[in-house]
């Protein structure tokens, strides 16, 4: 039998997009985590998504875990770079070794890339296996669209990460200059994109999947940066679980996913990236072959369907 006992609650998660955060529900949850985490004893295995209580000191959040019971922590980001990069020199001097304290604690660290397994196994940890990050293949599937113009370039995230897109306005100012083309950010918040002309959707669990399939194309720019290094490319193989073919940063794991010139492009310069779009908007034929392509990657790689009984047997092994 598995227990799920979440952080936080729906209140924070439609808080982080509409910019109003609730103090009151966050105190609630950590106050709930804390009561769980009195009884951690009572299970065969602790599974544990990054850290149990972000922003609290190492010492304190490990010492309500009995030794006997095995521990297991996964990443799908460089959480660690939130600490040990912090502006804030007694952040960096307070929690600064938090997450590597947490990875030599665990029994088994899942890491969704070689950038995060190698920080693990940097600092010692006892355990470390990589598995991607995934989608369930049941909620994903492809929709016929039409070819006319105009094309839709499309983009999903959420307001900490809108920021990426601003930096791609040379980009998107040259493709709306030359091509009929319509851009959509799912997750942004509008205020947040200046003068860009972009659809701004609301993102929400149950309308995902239809805004993807409405997609022609899926874009994921990234800088160069420690924390970026660290992402899993979710939104990647989200675009690819509904055939759309992408465009991505050749920053860190996005190399892997993406066959450049088989299912997207990977795209260094704002020159490759209108030369990549523009290849793909004015090339439904490409578009379709692309997007064929990735679907069949995500079925062979990175599905729930996959990757799940992996997983059962890395937790099934810590137990002691």
């Amino acid at each position: 039998m598995i227990t799920i006992a979440p952080l936080l609650s729906d209140d924070y998660i439609a808080g982080i997009y509409n910019g109003r955060i609730p103090l009151a529900s966050v105190v609630r949850s950590y106050y709930c985590r804390w009561q769980w985490m009195l009884k951690l004893s009572d299970f065969d295995v602790v599974w544990v998504e990054k850290e149990m209580l972000p922003w609290v000191p190492a010492w304190l959040e490990l010492g309500c875990l009995p030794r006997e019971i095995p521990m297991v922590v996964d990443y799908d980001d460089a959480v660690f770079h939130r600490y040990d990069l912090h502006r804030f020199k007694v952040i960096r001097a307070i929690l600064g070794h938090k997450i590597d304290a947490v990875m030599r604690r665990a029994d088994l660290v899942v890491a969704g890339n070689h950038y995060l397994a190698d920080r693990a196994l940097h600092v010692g940890a006892r355990r470390v296996e990589v598995l991607p990050t995934v989608v369930d293949l049941q909620r994903y599937s492809s929709i016929q669209l039409s070819d006319s113009p105009p094309v839709t370039i499309g983009w999903m995230g959420s307001p900490a990460t809108a920021h990426y897109l601003l930096e791609m306005a040379p980009v998107f100012e040259a493709l709306l200059a030359q091509q009929n083309i319509r851009l959509v950010a799912v997750g942004a918040n509008k205020n947040q994109l200046g003068a860009l002309p972009f659809n701004v959707m609301p993102w929400t669990e149950a309308s995902e999947v239809t805004l993807l399939q409405h997609f022609h194309i899926g874009i994921m720019p990234l800088p160069d940066e420690p924390f970026e290094r660290g992402k899993c490319g979710y939104k990647l193989i989200q675009y690819m679980a509904c055939a759309k073919p992408v465009v991505a940063s050749p920053i860190g794991v996005n190399s892997i996913i993406v066959r450049h010139g088989v299912d997207g492009f990977l795209a260094s310069s704002t020159k490759e990236w209108i030369e990549y779009l523009q290849l793909l908007i004015v090339n439904s034929g490409l578009r379709y072959q692309m997007g064929q392509a990735g679907r069949a990657r995500v079925e062979a790689e990175y599905s729930l369907q996959v990757t799940a009984p992996k997983l059962e047997r890395l937790l099934h092994s810590v137990i002691i």
